[in-house]
């Protein structure tokens, strides 16, 4: 079984009494791979107290499948670092037998001014380039957290399409996938983002489905209404109900991602206080237990 699904158009009523909207059609069983996302690691990396290559290290002795390594841990971020690096690391991966499988960038495609706006275009290209070097298969990106009280969210949204597409065009001419994270940002809901996928209506585009950051009453029916865009995750110890932390079911998680098919790179990712190299360990058994076995 291929670990990265392709991405074709389908039809799926998404009972927002929207026009169907691409989903990713998946063959039955699905194949899973676990992923560690490094801002687990985000204290000791952004101390330097550790490097990428320490993280690759550690994903490896914990028999991790792959690793996200986001942009910004990169030397010289938010500039691309020489090719060589980019080329070294991705030796490393392979004699580890890890796969990289994902990276990342910020960038805030909410912000009034343009000029900016194009400079975050400027930086997810870049990065693209920097991925597609590395065999990367998909960039994360975020819509942005500016709130405009005379502006709706449809009227931003036009604006922040016309951004996402230019990025998404680059990225299917360089074999790379653009993908949203939501991140209880400008996106909140399954249902914007449903409609946000709509609007860009590419094949090249899809989801970073971050459990943690839905928010309402019932966030694993969030989850559920937007597996069929998923062409990645972030999974996270805690969900967010009605704006208070629970620890997330995974058994309630593996249902949902059994029911959706869903194939490919299920990267894990701690928060909050303590210490990650006791914290990602001890999650990370949860995982498997629940989803692996």
């Amino acid at each position: 079984m291929v670990s990265i699904p392709a991405i074709v158009s389908y039809g799926l009523s998404s009972g927002t009494g929207m026009s169907p909207t691409k989903a990713i059609a998946r063959a039955k069983p699905g194949k899973l791979k676990l992923s560690l996302n490094a801002y687990s690691f985000n204290g000791p990396l952004s101390r330097g107290e550790m490097d990428l290559d320490d993280l690759f290290d550690f994903c490896a002795e914990h028999r991790f499948d792959a690793v996200d390594p986001t942009g910004y841990y990169f030397p010289g971020y938010p500039d691309v670092p020489p090719d060589r690096y980019l080329y070294d690391l991705k030796r490393k991966a392979f004699e580890l037998g890890l796969e990289i499988s994902g990276t990342g960038v910020r960038n805030d495609f909410t912000v009034l001014d343009q000029d900016k706006r194009k400079s975050d275009i400027q930086l997810i290209k870049n990065w693209i380039i920097a991925a597609e070097k590395m065999g990367i298969p998909v960039i994360r990106i975020f819509s942005g957290t500016q709130h405009h009280e005379a502006r709706s969210w449809e009227e931003v949204a036009k604006w922040m399409v016309n951004d996402i597409r230019e990025c998404v065009e680059f990225g299917k001419d360089h074999g790379v996938v653009v993908a949203v994270q939501n991140h209880a940002d400008f996106l909140q809901s399954a249902d914007q983002v449903q409609k946000l996928i709509h609007m860009i209506d590419s094949h090249w585009f899809g989801l970073i489905l971050d459990t943690g950051s839905y928010g309402g009453n019932d966030p694993y029916e969030e989850i559920r209404k937007t597996v069929p865009y998923a062409v990645s995750w972030q999974v996270k110890e805690l969900i967010n109900r009605n704006g208070k932390k629970e620890p997330i079911h995974l058994a309630r998680l593996r249902e949902i991602v059994e029911a959706s098919s869903y194939r490919g790179y299920l990267p894990i990712e701690t928060l909050g206080p303590g210490d990650p190299f006791v914290k990602v360990p001890a999650f990370l058994a949860q995982v498997r237990a629940a989803l692996f076995t």
